[in-house]
């Protein structure tokens, strides 16, 4: 009696001091969390190429994820308890205290987050291929002088076009295998309207050096200098530097003990007056310009006698220079009629008059390019190219965003037609070689004497004012805000300040400003009173907290882009912009959707980050096509309304929203070609990434037998945490389905992730009837999972045909990731007698799986009888050797022949999903 009065007294102290202990974890998690966030900020700053985060900081940000997990389960557990029962959780409670306690004195990092890589000095470039002799010659002795301890400094000059650059490139990429010679490789690009400011902050950046932006030039010079100095051996590379430059005021010291400056420039002064050792770039040879020329445009021409004195002809009007050697030819490329050869070889030879410093001979070939590209929606289309600063990496997609929005690409009934469309001129001006590729995939590049091509012709013909990147500190002059003034562009110019008592511009014409990139921290509530004709506004990536109110009268507005600004949070009323068609609200603070948004019954596109959108104000916007609404719960009877949609990521609270969003689409012809559809009550990011174009992750949910639909095209199904009520003796796959037969015919990626109570996984038949397209398969942390296929032999001896006697083929011709994780009470992939066929298979992954022995791979026998492995087959990862050597396979010769593929190691994600385990050998 007296142990359970002692229970019972200790039972009520423990639920009297539970909420000053659950409300202590939760403040001092608030202070994890917000320590987390420094240190994420901290990364952002520390971590570049040459560097990579320790393991000890990946591991501390994966703890303090999980530890959030498990801090909001535990609440949710004492809530649906009974009041007594809370003391019950107390020990729990102290229990997390203690882990976030600890995590919080592990969180200091005073010894910094990221640590060198070893054999990284510098980043490897894009290149083409060198041309010619003289090309070859002259990199060769670039080559001699960087080796030459004697020289600290090599001016590489020539005309522009020529190729200083390309070789340049090239030699960059080799200079990053001689890791014994140099200790970092430094490549800048110097645009015309490079100042001291920016070279600083280029310098800096590649060197993982943060200078403060409140310091004059002198104090950045000083840290520089020091930092070049403990760098050691070094070369720093200033390619297209146009005027002469102070090494000391930028703060790079003069080259010694071997470090090396570069500079390539079109001005033979610049060179002389860094005192450099002079490399003429010289023009291609008369046969290396003809070689170039045919590679560029076909060796067929040839097969035509009576153009090749004309092609010589125009060849020679290229005069050695490959730049507009491989435009002139790309233009021509397929034409075999004389006439236009001759026509050709007239526009070529045609005199021109001055062009601002632009040499003329460069001026009339790459404008011949230009000029034959007949359709004048594509010519325009180029000459939106220059509207990007000098130099940018430009995006594909946003350059034909643009196209799209100044009305240049066809209007259409769909989103994805317009942009085939845009993508379909973007590879004209490619093959014209008037884009060149960027510096990552699905990035363009002009070339910088395309670009004053470019902005050339728009000053002859277009009533355009292009100030981009050219590092405005104040906006331009009321004065240059001409009233005919079509288009203007100042992105990139960071710092740009508008004066609150400036006069509004009187540009009644205008209908694109460009101001993206600014760093505008606010503009005046007047600005756009006189631009009543305005369609397309950018604003992006600037620091305003409010839109002007003068935008509200901008009824001719069609696009209008706020995206990336971290600080806007009040918005005027939108009741007056019905024309409106684009709006994209990424990445501010806006919580409340635009007072009037409901009368924007043209929107098309519309995305945003809100946490509130008020029931039934989306289904009004019947002409959208592309939606995202990342934070708020959406109702799936609104966005079943939505018949245009074909792209859309929102978030649903619960299943039943799924159905009813599934159902909705029955009988429908057109259904959407990309969406991301998570169901959760909690507001985290995708767990998995973003694989396929049609993705639904089940995050959290409640499944329930016949419990979820699904549309008929899906791609990727995540399910996480998922609360199963499954009997042992069901397989997960289809009980939990509404409709399981045929809706996975797409399928091509299956993520489970932290699912208890499954058992069984997959039914065998479901499997061969449903998952033929299958290429990734993820199963982790479900510790009561015991077999992924089900044995089902009455079901599959009648669907295949066979007996006990034979062993049963499951056939996954797709199948190219297979990775199991964390399943402690996994036996087996499929029972003794299938054997599953996986030609495509490239990667195999089992970790912490101690009961599981055999493998169910079929290897086909070669002629001699013996197995052999899927011809695709790049790596099997294994968590131990243990493992490895306990695993069985069909064949005895199986394990000889994947030792060279084995690999024993840990996921990268691994320690943060359950690093309790980390020391488990299983």
């Amino acid at each position: 009696m007296d142990f359970c009065l002692n229970k019972i007294d200790k039972l009520l102290k423990n639920h009297r001091s539970y909420d000053q202990n659950m409300n202590d974890l939760k403040r001092k998690l608030e202070y994890l969390n917000a320590l987390k966030e420094d240190i994420e900020l901290r990364m952002k700053v520390e971590l570049h190429p040459s560097k990579k985060l320790k393991k000890q900081v990946h591991l501390w940000l994966g703890t303090v994820e999980r530890i959030n997990g498990e801090i909001q389960k535990l609440e949710q557990k004492v809530v649906k308890s009974s009041i007594i029962p809370r003391g019950f959780h107390i020990e729990n409670v102290l229990k997390k205290k203690a882990e976030v306690e600890e995590l919080l004195q592990q969180g200091k990092f005073d010894q910094g987050l990221v640590v060198n890589e070893l054999t990284w000095i510098g980043q490897a470039l894009a290149t083409t291929t060198l041309v010619g002799k003289v090309a070859k010659s002259c990199m060769e002795e670039i080559w001699t002088c960087l080796m030459d301890d004697g020289i600290g400094k090599i001016g590489v000059w020539g005309m522009g076009g020529v190729g200083k650059t390309t070789i340049m490139k090239l030699i960059n990429n080799q200079l990053l295998k001689e890791t014994q010679k140099f200790n970092i490789v430094i490549w800048i690009t110097v645009s015309k309207e490079m100042n001291i400011s920016k070279i600083q902050k280029c310098i800096s950046r590649a060197m993982g050096l943060t200078l403060p932006d409140d310091d004059d030039e002198t104090i950045k010079a000083g840290m520089l200098n020091e930092k070049l100095t403990q760098k050691g051996r070094y070369v720093l590379i200033l390619d297209d530097l146009w005027d002469k430059l102070s090494l000391e005021e930028v703060g790079i010291p003069k080259p010694s003990n071997g470090s090396k400056l570069v500079v390539t420039t079109r001005k033979l002064d610049v060179c002389r007056y860094l005192d450099c050792r002079e490399v003429k770039m010289p023009t291609l040879l008369e046969q290396d310009a003809r070689s170039l020329f045919l590679e560029k445009i076909g060796r067929n021409v040839l097969n035509y006698p009576d153009l090749l004195p004309i092609v010589e002809s125009v060849v020679e009007q290229c005069a050695g220079l490959p730049l507009a050697i491989v435009t002139v030819a790309s233009s021509m490329k397929g034409i075999s009629n004389i006439h236009e050869w001759r026509n050709a070889l007239n526009e070529l030879s045609r005199p021109i008059k001055s062009v601002n410093g632009l040499d003329e001979r460069v001026f009339q070939k790459l404008k011949f390019s230009y000029d034959h590209l007949e359709d004048e929606r594509v010519q325009h289309c180029f000459l939106c190219c220059a509207l990007y600063p000098e130099d940018w990496n430009i995006s594909e997609f946003r350059l034909i965003e643009l196209w799209i929005a100044e009305g240049l690409v066809e209007e259409m009934d769909s989103e994805q037609a317009e942009f085939d469309q845009g993508y379909t001129i973007l590879n004209k001006l490619k093959n014209n070689c008037l884009l060149g590729n960027g510096e990552s995939i699905g990035h363009v590049k002009l070339h910088d004497l395309v670009r004053d091509m470019a902005l050339r012709l728009t000053s002859a013909k277009l009533h355009w004012l292009v100030r981009a990147g050219m590092q405005l500190q104040e906006i331009p002059h009321v004065r240059e805000w001409s009233e005919d003034l079509e288009t203007v562009s100042l992105m990139g110019s960071e710092f740009l300040q508008i004066p609150s008592e400036m006069s509004p511009p009187k540009c009644h014409m205008l209908t694109t400003l460009l101001l993206s990139n600014c760093l505008v921290a606010g503009i005046p509530d007047c600005f756009f009173e006189q631009m009543k004709g305005l369609k397309v506004l950018d604003l992006s990536r600037n620091f305003i907290r409010s839109l002007p109110s003068s935008i509200s009268k901008l009824e001719a507005l069609t696009v209008l882009l706020v995206r990336e600004c971290p600080l806007l949070e009040k918005v005027p009323s939108f009741s007056k912009l019905e024309a409106l068609k684009k709006f994209d609200l990424k990445g501010t603070k806006i919580k409340k959707l635009p007072h009037g948004m409901e009368r924007l019954v043209n929107l098309n596109y519309f995305v945003l980050d809100e946490e509130e959108v008020p029931s039934g104000i989306l289904s009004k916007f019947s002409c959208l096509r592309h939606l995202v609404v990342r934070n708020a719960f959406l109702k799936g009877e609104e966005i079943g309304e939505l018949k245009k949609l074909e792209f859309f990521q929102i978030r649903f609270y619960a299943l039943n929203e799924l159905n009813t969003y599934v159902q909705a689409l029955h009988g429908r012809r057109q259904l959407p070609s990309r969406y991301q559809i998570r169901v959760s009550h909690h507001k985290r990011m995708l767990f998995f990434g973003l694989n396929s174009e049609k993705t639904i992750e089940l995050n959290g949910c409640e499944i329930y037998r016949a419990g979820v639909n699904f549309p008929s095209d899906l791609q990727q199904l995540n399910i996480v945490e998922g609360a199963i009520d499954i009997p042992d003796e069901e397989v997960f796959f289809p009980w939990f389905m509404a409709t399981p037969n045929g809706v996975f015919s797409f399928l091509k990626e299956i993520n489970i992730f932290d699912c208890q109570k499954i058992k069984k996984l997959f039914s065998c038949v479901w499997v061969l009837s449903n998952l033929q397209n299958l290429e990734v398969l993820r199963v982790w942390e479900c510790y009561q999972v015991e077999e992924i296929i089900a044995s089902e032999m009455e079901l599959v001896e009648e669907e295949m045909g066979s007996s006990n006697s034979h062993t049963i083929q499951l056939l996954l011709p797709k199948l190219k990731i297979l990775e199991l994780w964390l399943l402690e009470h996994l036996e087996s992939i499929c029972s003794a007698n299938k054997v599953m066929i996986c030609d495509s298979l490239e990667k195999i992954c089992v970790g912490y799986c101690p009961n599981l022995q055999r493998m169910p791979l079929y290897l086909p026998p070669l002629d001699d009888g013996q197995p052999s492995s899927p011809h695709s087959l790049k790596e099997i990862v294994i968590s131990s050797e243990e493992l490895w050597e306990s695993m069985e396979w069909d064949h005895p010769n199986a394990k000889s022949l994947f030792k060279p593929f084995f690999t024993h190691r840990k996921p990268h994600w691994f320690a943060s999903l359950s690093p309790h385990l980390a020391d488990n050998n299983a």
